[in-house]
């Protein structure tokens, strides 16, 4: 059924829409002639050397030993911490690679390797990967599920989404594969509105068993699931629909952990691995909570890593709960879809270890919701991508961040004004434009302070700190919107789910 709906969308699709895959395919490719993270910068280097690394590691040795310290695998380099459908996505890599050039994943001798074969083999298989897990699971999204939607107008909302500049930044020139847990569960989001529960929480496990951080989407997957269970009158339909949907959790998590399962040391050894505690509060400045109170209280210093792990697990858990029981008496799609932008706003904020980049998981239940919520879209898009600037810099990519980010708002705007939705600047919305305009000049100003004037002696993080305070602040903002329409939005005809 699944395939045919899709084989029916492709038939009827708008002849705009192939143009606007080959559009965002081009743009992709054209950021990755870039720079990247840790080009030319040894020791470590960067995220490119870890994922090429990781592609060595797995390809040499043993499942067993892929989490384990050795002399063959040494943590302190780029050990794998990303759970175990990483570990297999960078073997089939590895062997791809090792096919091609065996020097690449050779295991020791290969450290550093970044030579121009191996630059196009490695962003190859991010394009790869976007194009194949991403770009279908986003393209059904809008020309499948949003059926009411005209042809030309769902090309135009997929186009909008997958030209999302922090995303195509992070992935093609930074270098990630956040496309894949990130089409996974765009692929959970599709099923779950089709009232395929089964198959909906599975691409959710394997989202999560791609990138731990998919722990941001955890609580609206469950309360709306077990929401469902609840809401059916006939309680042996209920037991029936919780049994499948505990069915395919397990299953899906036997399976991608099935070879470190049979040993508590190696299922230890990967479980450590996923959650360093000892690794710290956060990563770098990122634009939380926590890094912004650090400039009045050093938690740093004042607290341990452990119990401030616990101090955030208790603060997340607490400003969740509200939005997740609403939920589970509620379980709508739209309650469903702004609760992902909700709560995943709300593990940025204020969980244990964030990365400036997961930003991107709040970025995609925001980008489901582009057809009704444009203006807050179009702001999201560019302080989420703003908030990336100082990691940006560090990686040499300024100027192709502020080329892209220009050109896909021109876009953005063009697209939003054809299909006659609100994201004009005008007296009807006098304050919400004075609010609009004023942020994107406190974007402008500190983007130019940055790359224009010199970091005083006394304070040289000074540019980055403020840029962090300030989109933690819009972050801030945007968590209480988005709540806001839970509890308070009409439930648009887009998002009747079926199968009740």
């Amino acid at each position: 059924m699944v395939f045919q709906s899709a084989q029916q969308a492709i038939g009827r699709m708008d002849s705009f829409l192939i143009p606007s895959i080959i559009l965002n395919f081009m743009l992709r490719w054209l950021i990755s002639r870039f720079s990247y993270s840790g080009a030319r910068n040894p020791p470590l280097y960067g995220d490119y050397e870890a994922q090429r690394h990781w592609q060595e590691i797995t390809y040499n040795l043993q499942p067993s030993e892929w989490y384990k310290n050795s002399t063959d695998n040494d943590l302190l380099y780029w050990g794998l911490d990303y759970p175990p459908l990483t570990a297999y996505h960078s073997w089939v890599n590895g062997f791809i690679g090792k096919s091609i050039n065996e020097s690449w994943v050779r295991l020791h001798t290969s450290r550093g390797t970044q030579g121009y074969d191996h630059k196009i083999f490695m962003r190859s298989t991010v394009l790869i990967s976007d194009v194949v897990i991403y770009f279908t699971g986003l393209i059904y999204y809008f020309m499948v599920v949003r059926k009411p939607l005209k042809p030309r107008e769902r090309g135009m909302l997929a186009t909008i989404g997958l030209m999302y500049p922090a995303l195509i930044l992070i992935d093609h020139g930074h270098f990630q594969y956040n496309c894949v847990s990130l089409g996974f569960t765009v692929w959970a989001v599709v099923m779950l509105m089709s009232g395929r529960y089964f198959l909906g929480s599975v691409f959710y496990c394997l989202a999560l068993n791609y990138k731990q951080m998919s722990l941001y989407y955890s609580f609206s997957f469950f309360f709306f699931l077990l929401g469902i269970c609840f809401q059916y009158p006939n309680r042996t339909k209920s037991m029936i629909t919780l049994a499948t949907i505990s069915s395919a959790v397990i299953m899906t998590f036997i399976a991608c952990w099935f070879p470190f399962i049979w040993d508590s040391e190696t299922f230890l050894s990967v479980v450590y691995r996923l959650f360093p505690i000892s690794r710290g509060l956060y990563e770098d400045k990122v634009a939380n909570i926590w890094c912004s109170l650090e400039v009045l209280i050093k938690l740093k210093r004042l607290v341990s890593a452990s119990n401030m792990a616990k101090i955030s697990a208790i603060t997340t858990l607490i400003c969740l709960l509200p939005s997740s029981f609403h939920l589970f008496k509620n379980p709508t799609i739209k309650n469903f879809i702004y609760n992902m932008a909700g709560t995943s706003l709300i593990f940025f904020l204020l969980s244990f270890q964030v990365h400036e980049k997961t930003i991107l998981l709040a970025a995609l239940p925001v980008t489901l919701l582009i057809h009704e919520h444009p203006f807050t879209t179009l702001w999201f898009y560019i302080i989420s991508t703003f908030s990336l600037l100082p990691l940006m810099a560090k990686d040499g990519l300024i100027m192709p961040s502020l080329a892209l980010t220009c050109f896909s708002l021109i876009i953005y705007v063009a697209f939003f004004r054809d299909m006659g939705l609100s994201v004009d600047f005008n007296l009807v919305h006098k304050a919400r434009t004075i609010i609009f305009v004023s942020s994107i000049c406190g974007c402008l100003f500190l983007t130019l302070a940055s790359t224009m004037l010199k970091p005083p002696s006394r304070y040289p993080h000074i540019y980055i700190l403020l840029n962090s305070i300030y989109s933690c602040f819009h972050f801030i903002g945007f968590t209480f919107y988005y709540h806001y329409l839970q509890f308070y939005a009409e439930e648009p005809e887009l998002f009747k789910v079926k199968g009740l």
